[in-house]
C-alpha cells in the first residue's frame, strides 16, 4: 500500500485535524477487523441503521457507547469455567463467542435514536439533524425603495 505524506496539509490548514487522523488511521491498517460482520443501511433521507450481527448475545453482554463523534459497541461473553457444574464439553465450535470492540465515525449532528436486539441482530437507528440555523433558507426577492436620509444644515 501507497504512504501519503500528509505534513504539506498540517502547514496549511486550520482545523481539520481529526480528518487528517482518520485518513493516517484508514492508511495504516493492513487488515481491518471482519468480526461482527455488520451492515449500514440508509432508512430516510436523513436517518440511518447499523445491524451488526451479534448471535449468542444477550442484551447484558453488548454496550453501545457515544463519544463526540464516535460510536462504539462492544459485546463480552462471560466465560464459563470448567469446575463449572453446568459447563458442558464442547467437541468442536464453530459459533464464535469471543469479545469484540467495533467503531464508527459518526458526521456531524448525527445521533443515536435508539438501538434493539432481534434475531441475533443489533440494530442501532441513527438520525442526521441539521440544527435550524445551518439549514438552507429560501431569501425573498423584492423591490427595494431607496431611502433618502434627510439632513439637516449645520448652524
Amino acid at each position: 500500500m501507497r504512504h501519503f505524506d500528509l505534513s504539506p496539509l498540517y502547514r496549511s490548514t486550520i482545523g481539520f485535524d481529526r480528518l487528517f487522523n482518520m485518513i493516517d488511521e484508514a492508511a495504516g491498517h493492513e487488515t481491518t477487523p471482519t468480526y461482527p460482520p455488520y451492515n449500514i443501511e440508509r432508512t430516510g433521507e436523513n436517518s440511518y441503521r447499523i445491524s451488526v450481527a451479534v448471535a449468542g448475545f444477550s442484551e447484558a453482554e453488548l454496550s453501545i457507547e457515544t463519544k463526540e463523534h464516535g460510536l462504539t459497541i462492544r459485546g463480552s461473553k462471560e466465560v464459563r469455567k470448567e469446575s463449572d457444574p453446568a459447563s458442558k464439553e464442547v467437541l468442536y465450535q464453530g459459533i464464535a463467542a469471543r469479545a469484540f470492540e467495533r467503531r464508527f465515525q459518526l458526521a456531524e449532528h448525527v445521533q443515536v435514536m435508539g438501538a434493539s436486539l432481534e434475531n441475533g441482530l443489533l440494530h442501532v437507528d441513527l438520525v442526521r439533524e441539521i440544527p435550524e440555523a445551518q439549514k438552507p433558507r429560501q431569501i425573498p426577492i423584492g423591490k427595494s425603495t431607496p431611502k433618502v436620509v434627510e439632513t439637516q444644515k449645520a448652524a
